[in-house]
């Protein structure tokens, strides 16, 4: 028997078609959940979630079809293998996935960043495996579902999800003043603290960089504000979004 004959008694071209449909769309919606949260500057964009997702989906095809020839039906028959199990190969997904999930999450200060981007790769990789599996009905409805999370739930001031986000510096002179100034400050921004970093400098002064949580970014004019009731004290100021309302 030729390689192209037993290949054939395998799976014909329209299976073969199919398997490639699977693929391109496991790409597709792989690089779609990339692109949303490369816009978001996370570190795992198109490429990590494409690659995620079509590994996922040749699992799955793997996993549910690839050893038609070693069981009962198939071109080939082997009575030993007949209590195959089609499921192992794609559980050992899940579990592989579990590791690269783990090495996005890291602890900065007090907070932990990563958990909402591992639970995006663990969540293409479900999509990969669904699609690996001609689920195309229950894609489609995560991918509604995940779309609303991403675009309507962040409109609902509910959870620390809802929150806005800004980087803030400061070079100043006095740190005693500055801190009781900072501290009402805040309270008065309805702000939370989650990163703070003080350095101080040769020439006597000190560069503060804190990220700092609320309803909304700050504005520019608000840390303005606040930088003028200072006076002479803080000599250099600067503001960015951290553009994080999904964490």
């Amino acid at each position: 028997m030729t390689f192209a004959a037993y290949y054939h008694s395998q799976f014909t071209m329209a299976q073969n078609l199919g398997f490639c449909i699977r693929l391109i769309i496991a790409f597709i919606v792989g690089a779609l959940i990339g692109v949303e949260r490369s816009q978001r500057f996370k570190d795992a964009g198109v490429r990590t979630h494409v690659l995620v997702c079509c590994t996922a989906a040749l699992i799955m095809l793997i996993s549910k079809y690839g050893f038609a020839d070693l069981t009962l039906g198939g071109g080939m028959e082997s009575y030993a293998t007949r209590g195959a199990d089609a499921a192992r190969i794609a559980a050992q997904a899940v579990s592989g996935i579990s590791f690269l999930c783990a090495g996005v999450i890291i602890k900065v200060g007090s907070s932990i960043k990563g958990l909402t981007t591992a639970a995006g790769i663990w969540l293409t990789a479900g999509i990969g495996l669904a699609i690996g599996a001609g689920m195309y009905v229950p894609v489609a409805c995560t991918l509604l579902l995940l779309w609303i999370l991403q675009h309507v739930m962040t409109l609902i001031p509910i959870g620390s999800d809802a929150y806005g986000g800004n980087h803030l510096e400061f070079t100043i002179i006095d740190d005693d003043a500055f801190n009781t100034a900072l501290r009402k400050q805040l309270e008065d921004w309805k702000a939370l603290v989650t990163q703070c970093k003080v350095t101080g400098k040769k020439d006597g002064t000190t560069a503060y960089e804190m990220d700092i949580r609320r309803r909304d970014d700050l504005t520019y004019e608000e840390v303005r504000e606040f930088v003028q009731t200072q006076g002479d004290n803080i000599l250099v100021f600067s503001t960015s979004s951290l553009n994080i309302h999904i964490h």
